[in-house]
């Protein structure tokens, strides 16, 4: 699937000032690839990934799958789409606290009408949630709680995963399990996009940006950084 987005822009009034974040951003990542987004709070990488998401409407620009400009259809097809397509791990805590932590899971499953339990068990198995499968999400700590969010994203098997801060909470061995089964997922020929904080995201990515000001630029890194940040992730 492509995702093109074309000159996205966010406007914001700010004392009496029009602040655009992000501020005409044109953006392709691809399938089959890790793209990772870094920078400062505030610089717009929620933001621009929110928009790419369907969540957020840009003030400007447009942003297309394949053919479909997704802000041009309605919002019952918006909704069907990105459930059938898209994976989100949002930042802040998610899971509903009346549905147990397998229930949480199959949720995007269920509302796109399948039947998922089996890959739900799986995915329990890879985030390490198999004996919490019956708890509650005040039952859990943090890093257990964005886990589940990783498991929910991936439950659909989406064309597209959105990860933001994906290993916040998470202790090195967790992030760094985080970080595998996204390079997983898009080996198997999702498009994955992170923003992050976290040095050790780059060691998994195939493409590098910086969002500062609002704008997106590329940058690389080395073979032998790469090599060394993921030694000591």
């Amino acid at each position: 699937m492509r995702i093109s987005a074309e000159d996205i822009s966010v406007s914001y009034n700010k004392k009496d000032r029009i602040i655009k974040v992000p501020d005409k951003v044109s953006f392709e990542p691809v399938s089959g690839e890790v793209t990772v987004i870094n920078g400062r709070s505030g610089s717009g990488k929620t933001t621009l990934i929110n928009v790419l998401a369907g969540i957020l409407l840009p003030t400007e620009g447009r942003v297309c799958y394949d053919e479909t400009d997704i802000y041009q259809i309605s919002d019952e097809k918006l909704s069907a789409f990105r459930c059938e397509n898209i994976g989100y791990i949002p930042q802040g805590a998610s899971a509903l606290a009346n549905l147990t932590v397998m229930q949480n899971i199959l949720l995007p499953s269920a509302l796109a009408g399948k039947d998922n339990v089996k890959f739900a068990e799986e995915l329990l198995e890879m985030v390490g949630l198999e004996k919490l499968k019956n708890a509650y999400p005040d039952e859990l700590s943090g890093g257990e709680l964005r886990r589940l969010a990783a498991a929910r994203a991936l439950i659909n098997s989406p064309s597209v995963i959105f990860a933001d801060e994906p290993t916040n909470d998470l202790d090195d061995e967790n992030a760094s399990l985080i970080l595998e089964l996204l390079k997983a997922q898009a080996e198997k020929g999702a498009a994955v996009i992170i923003v992050t904080h976290d040095i050790k995201a780059q060691a998994y990515a195939d493409t590098l940006y910086r969002m500062d000001g609002g704008k997106l630029q590329s940058y690389g890194i080395s073979a032998k950084e790469k090599e060394d940040i993921y030694d000591t992730a």
